[in-house]
């Protein structure tokens, strides 16, 4: 169904074009294709908008974060949260964005910054050259749309972790590279709101984009990135807007199979809102690689943390309690929202069939929880996005990444009303929330409590439960105000009652038999904005 347009995506694995800022973006971009030969025709044109698509998202198996909107680059920033633990340890540059470590070299925020000027710089230049194609108005008004949501997606990105950087609009010279000055964070932030309104005018709605043209942007997907940035900046009744826009275009809606959203196997669902489409053999992706088990041939790097899994409610949506009488120690999920299992691997759970065991007591299992084999860390591997009876290449995947999912969509409406002041009744519950949790896969009780305190905690662990490990929890601790607080402490895994092997932390014996995994030592008021990196700081002292 998109076979067309993720093939002209696939065509761009030869072209190259953009660079980055300061010692990146020392030079104009720079592409296979002479620029007097190209914008010849509608063809060049849309590799072009393909290349901008792409950005630096490398084919198969990543080592970095290439790209905010790669598997690597968004899905696996959970590991610097409460939810996930990086298994290569606390001195991964992963980990080093919230224990305390974070500094100006920090590797992972270099290619964040490079990566984020890369795609910028392949915007800026097709904007100023899609002109010359000798296309219909209508669609270069639409790739125009396109590229500007795409800038502006990624200005959102670096004023939400960066706060102040260079807003580069136009290709530049070296000498410009080299002495920009860092715009401020208001400035960031009246630029996307700008440039997002412009493009939802002329983007196509969900609903009007062709199955050959799937992962294309839509109105809903700018107006999604519109509502985060209003989130953001507390303005709430604007955000609230925007969300209503989405939700009254009736577009989209909450797919009853919650599972199949992530697996590969329901790419077409009107959930996704917009998502990363990847192609096998082409531009593969390389994450069942480094989420599978080691018993499934896997590198085991993403380990869900006993935080996210104690989040999930029991069946009847209360809360979880180690000491209810319905927990039950050897099979985690028991009476557990069904979205546990769905999202979390754990001991003695059949997967691929083959058991996972990750017990620390069981020496002869590759997946045994040590601090030293290629496996957990935690006793917990992720299961979302890890498809059943998976038998080929892991490093070659066409499961596509989701980026803006439309149950973000009604939690974020919902949110903005209640931090707006706005009264809350069950029947916006009934229509945002409570859909959310009631799909037929998930089926959890509806919400009831109007109460603002109450609500909010309810609403926020819904959102984590909700999507976890899709790369929006750094974000939400971020603007919630409360990652210093949740980012500094002691954090377990899995609990295993009786175990001889478990980890603790010195002499101290946790009460839940849970195996110690790390002290994280978040600092306030230095680790919320990510630093410049230091090589481009040496290279333009306007960017210290």
């Amino acid at each position: 169904m998109r076979v067309h347009y993720r093939y002209i995506i696939a065509a761009c694995l030869l072209l190259t074009l953009g660079s980055g800022c300061s010692k990146k973006l020392d030079k104009a971009p720079l592409s296979q294709f002479s620029n007097e030969s190209f914008w010849k025709s509608e063809g060049d044109a849309m590799l072009a908008l393909a290349a901008v698509y792409r950005g630096n998202i490398a084919g198969g198996t990543e080592t970095t974060m290439s790209d905010w909107w790669s598997y690597y680059g968004l899905l696996l920033l959970d590991m610097s949260t409460d939810n996930l633990y990086d298994r290569r340890g606390d001195n991964s540059d992963v980990s080093k964005l919230t224990n305390g470590g974070l500094t100006t070299t920090n590797g992972q925020v270099a290619i964040y910054w490079t990566s984020g000027y890369t795609r910028i710089a392949r915007c800026n230049y097709f904007l100023e050259n899609v002109n010359r194609v000798p296309a219909s108005p209508e669609k270069i008004k639409r790739m125009t749309a396109e590229v500007r949501f795409i800038r502006a997606a990624i200005f959102f990105y670096f004023s939400q972790y960066f706060g102040s950087v260079p807003l580069t609009t136009k290709t530049m010279t070296v000498e410009e590279a080299n002495s920009v000055k860092k715009a401020t964070k208001q400035q960031l932030v009246d630029f996307v709101t700008a440039e997002l309104t412009a493009a939802i005018a002329d983007l196509p709605r969900f609903k009007d984009i062709a199955a050959t043209e799937r992962g294309r942007a839509s109105k809903q997907a700018a107006l999604a990135f519109l509502g985060r940035l209003q989130l953001a900046e507390k303005k709430y009744s604007d955000a609230a807007a925007t969300y209503k826009t989405i939700i009254d275009y009736n577009d989209n809606l909450i797919d009853p199979n919650y599972k199949s959203l992530f697996d590969g196997t329901n790419e077409t669902s009107k959930e996704l809102v917009f998502a990363i489409q990847y192609v096998p053999n082409l531009v593969p992706n390389g994450m069942l690689q480094h989420f599978f088990p080691a018993i499934n041939s896997g590198w085991h790097l993403l380990n869900p943390l006993g935080s996210l899994v104690e989040s999930y409610e029991f069946r009847d949506g209360t809360p979880f309690s180690f000491t209810d009488a319905r927990y039950n120690p050897k099979d985690i999920g028991q009476n557990r929202d069904p979205r546990l299992t769905y999202t979390v691997l754990y001991n003695m759970q059949t997967f691929n069939g083959r058991p996972y065991i990750s017990h620390p007591d069981s020496t002869k299992s590759v997946d045994q929880l040590t601090l030293t084999r290629q496996a957990t860390r935690t006793g917990y591997c992720i299961r979302k996005f890890l498809p059943d009876n998976f038998s080929g290449d892991l490093q070659n995947s066409g499961i596509d990444v989701p980026v803006v999912r439309y149950a973000e969509v009604l939690l974020s409406y919902l949110e903005a009303k209640l931090e707006g002041g706005e009264p809350i009744d069950q029947a916006l519950l009934d229509a945002t929330i409570n859909q959310v949790r009631g799909r037929a896969a998930v089926g959890m009780p509806r919400v009831t409590t109007t109460d603002a305190v109450a609500l909010r905690v309810v609403l926020r662990r819904e959102r984590r439960n909700e999507l976890a490990c899709e790369g929006l929890r750094y974000w939400d601790l971020l603007r919630w105000g409360t990652i210093a607080q949740v980012m500094n402490g002691d954090f377990y895994g899995a609990p295993f009652p009786g175990a001889v092997n478990l980890r603790k932390k010195g002499s101290s014996v946790d009460p839940y038999s849970r195996w110690f995994v790390t002290t994280k030592a978040f600092r306030a008021g230095t680790d919320e904005k990510w630093p410049v990196p230091q090589s481009e700081q040496d290279i333009n002292p306007n960017l210290r």
